[in-house]
């Protein structure tokens, strides 16, 4: 009788996001999971780490245990509570409703597994559903199903990620090439570079008509360099064929991507850098840091005022363990002025974590790999995610995803 008491009065159930959470990573699951009910859930931004909560049901209690996730069972008079002390004027603390789980795709070709990239990693292991798209898809207009746009750590450029002088004899490589010039030719481009343009100024549009794109790695400053080289040749025979336009970098139409400006190109396709927009150059010959020193900070935003970069920020830790890629991190003097700046290693400059909006859409840019593989090298063993369930580099991957399901605000003025 007394058990029976306590589950009637346990109107709400809540899922804490701070250290006393035993797996972060399926907290979201949870959260998404509980959406496709047409379930509203309360993301509670700044209590707890960035807590959940939502509407009593013995279903979504069990998930609960059955994916590890810790929670408490709330009486109507705690929920009230809860909710009025985040409505503090003087408390920054937001609660923002997530009404719809978001349609998400991945960009990725076809032949990687889901532990090449950390997004689907994490989706695999929080149990969110997503859908794998490709060039053939887009130049199809695929996107057009999708809220939520992943892009895989690819080279928008098409100059397959500058490995050619360390790989160029390796066959995972040489097949690399081969596909995607066979795919371009399919798709009825001349050059690889013609076909991801293409594909790039496809996601622009998604994103300009209300998608919400998400990039790591590689995917982040080689897809602004593309939009932004649009009319003239950047590759390097060994790339493409031909020569590179050797005025390359007299040309760059700055005002066509999304978050970078007054960066130059490499002209020496020999190394392995795009431009001077990421800092792995420096990093590697200049500032000397190691794996026990590297660290970035997200910023504190006022969550009633700032909603959305409170959102992407949630965590249970505000420093965050480093970590490596193609592209590391943004030299915050390539930045544009209207991008804003999420998380940084204030000591060297180096943004990590960005957005901004284009059109009615939004785009985050995060540098780096993989956050629990501080190196990751090619053929590296995947990570496993059981090991890492209370990742913060991964929460960040997640904030994401969710983001997309919260009602929008009308904007403060």
């Amino acid at each position: 009788m007394m058990l029976f008491a306590v589950i009637t009065r346990a109107n709400y159930i809540l899922i804490p996001m701070d250290a006393s959470q035993k797996n972060h990573l399926k907290a979201y699951g949870i959260a998404y999971w509980i959406l496709t009910f047409e379930m509203d859930v309360q993301w509670l931004l700044n209590y707890q780490g960035g807590s959940f909560m939502f509407k009593y049901d013995k279903k979504f209690e069990n998930e609960c245990l059955i994916r590890g996730v810790s929670y408490q069972l709330i009486a109507d008079a705690k929920s009230s509570a809860i909710l009025s002390e985040i409505a503090d004027p003087e408390a920054n603390m937001d609660a923002v409703k997530l009404e719809k789980p978001p349609k998400v795709a991945v960009y990725s070709p076809k032949s990687k597994q889901p532990w090449d990239d950390a997004v689907t990693l994490v989706l695999k292991f929080a149990e969110i559903p997503y859908e794998v798209v490709y060039d053939e898809e887009l130049m199809a207009d695929a996107l057009l199903k999708y809220d939520w746009l992943h892009l895989h750590h690819e080279d928008f450029t098409g100059q397959y990620g500058r490995f050619w002088s360390q790989y160029k004899n390796a066959g995972w490589y040489q097949n690399q090439v081969k596909d995607e010039e066979a795919r371009a030719q399919a798709l009825g481009f001349n050059k690889v570079s013609e076909l991801k343009l293409a594909v790039a100024k496809k996601v622009r549009d998604f994103v300009a008509g209300g998608g919400f794109m998400f990039a790591m790695c590689s995917a982040t400053d080689s897809y602004d360099i593309a939009l932004s080289c649009e009319g003239f040749d950047i590759c390097e025979s060994m790339f493409d064929g031909d020569g590179a336009d050797p005025n390359m970098n007299k040309k760059i139409d700055y005002s066509k991507g999304f978050a970078f400006y007054n960066y130059q190109l490499s002209t020496n396709a020999y190394e392995y850098e795009f431009s001077t927009i990421d800092t792995y150059q420096q990093r590697q010959s200049q500032w000397g840091i190691q794996e026990k020193d590297d660290y970035f900070t997200l910023f504190d935003f006022s969550a009633k005022w700032d909603p959305i970069p409170t959102m992407l920020c949630q965590n249970h830790e505000q420093r965050i363990k480093g970590f490596w890629g193609q592209t590391i991190g943004f030299h915050k003097k390539y930045i544009k002025p209207d991008v804003l700046v999420m998380g940084e290693y204030k000591a060297y400059n180096e943004a990590r974590y960005i957005h901004g909006d284009y059109g009615k859409g939004t785009w985050t840019f995060y540098g780096g790999h993989d956050p629990e593989d501080y190196q990751h090298r090619v053929e590296d063993p995947p990570t496993d995610l059981a090991l890492h369930p209370n990742s913060p580099g991964y929460r960040l991957i997640l904030n994401n995803i969710l983001f997309p399901a919260a009602k929008k605000k009308k904007q403060k003025t």
